[in-house]
C-alpha cells in the first residue's frame, strides 16, 4: 500500500528487486495507508477520508468499500479479529465482516501511553505497531496494550539530509521465512 493524495496504490512487488508485478491505482481523492490480508481478500484503510477498500487477493479489482471513523493509519489482524490503528495510543478491533468496532485499548509501557502507532503487523501472538516518526517499532500484548518490548532501528535511518517525510513507515512479517521488512515513507 502506497500513499499520498494522487499517488496511492495498491501493489505486488517481486521481493528481490523491487520491480512492481501488478498495480491498482486508487482515486486521487484518497490517501491510502494500511493493508492487510483476509483470506481470499485485501483490506486497505485510507487516511482522512474515512473509507476503506476490499480487494479481490489475486486479481485487486475493488470488491467493496467500507466506512470507520477516524483517520486510518495501520491494520493487521490476528486470525479473527482486524486491528486497526489512528494516530493515537489506541488500538480498535473490528469485525472482519461489519468492520464495527469489537473492543480497543490503550498502548502502553512504564513511561506512559506510546502515542503515533502507525503501521501494524501480527508476529507470533504480539501486535507489532512503527511509532511515527521514531526509529521504533513497539511488540504490545494483544489482550492487555502492554509493551513487553521495543526494536530499534536506529541504523536504517535514512541518509543525512533526507527530508522530514522520509522516515521508517511500514512493516511486515514473513511467518515462512521468520523474517520482519520494514520500509520507508518516500
Amino acid at each position: 500500500s502506497t500513499g499520498q493524495n494522487g499517488r496511492s496504490s495498491l501493489r505486488k512487488v517481486r521481493l528481490e528487486t523491487g520491480e512492481v508485478l501488478q498495480r491498482h491505482v486508487v482515486e486521487d481523492a484518497y490517501f491510502a495507508e494500511g493493508l492487510t490480508d483476509w483470506g481470499s481478500q485485501l483490506l486497505q484503510l485510507t487516511w482522512v477520508t474515512n473509507v476503506g477498500f476490499v480487494y479481490d487477493l489475486d486479481t485487486f479489482t475493488e470488491l467493496r468499500r467500507f466506512p470507520f471513523a477516524g483517520e486510518g493509519w495501520g491494520l493487521t489482524h490476528d486470525g479473527q479479529r482486524l486491528i486497526m490503528s489512528d494516530g493515537t495510543p489506541n488500538l480498535r478491533f473490528l469485525d472482519p465482516t461489519t468492520f464495527q468496532e469489537i473492543s480497543r485499548f490503550t498502548v502502553r509501557d512504564p513511561g506512559g501511553s506510546i502515542d503515533d502507532l502507525n503501521e501494524l503487523e501480527f508476529v507470533k501472538g504480539s501486535i507489532y505497531a512503527n511509532v511515527w516518526l521514531t526509529d521504533r517499532i513497539a511488540i504490545i500484548t494483544p489482550g492487555t496494550g502492554v509493551v513487553t518490548g521495543w526494536i530499534d532501528l536506529a541504523g536504517l535511518r535514512p541518509r543525512p539530509g533526507a527530508s522530514g517525510d522520509d522516515v521508517l513507515n511500514g512493516i511486515a512479517y514473513d511467518a515462512a521465512g521468520d523474517r520482519l521488512f520494514v520500509t520507508g515513507k518516500l
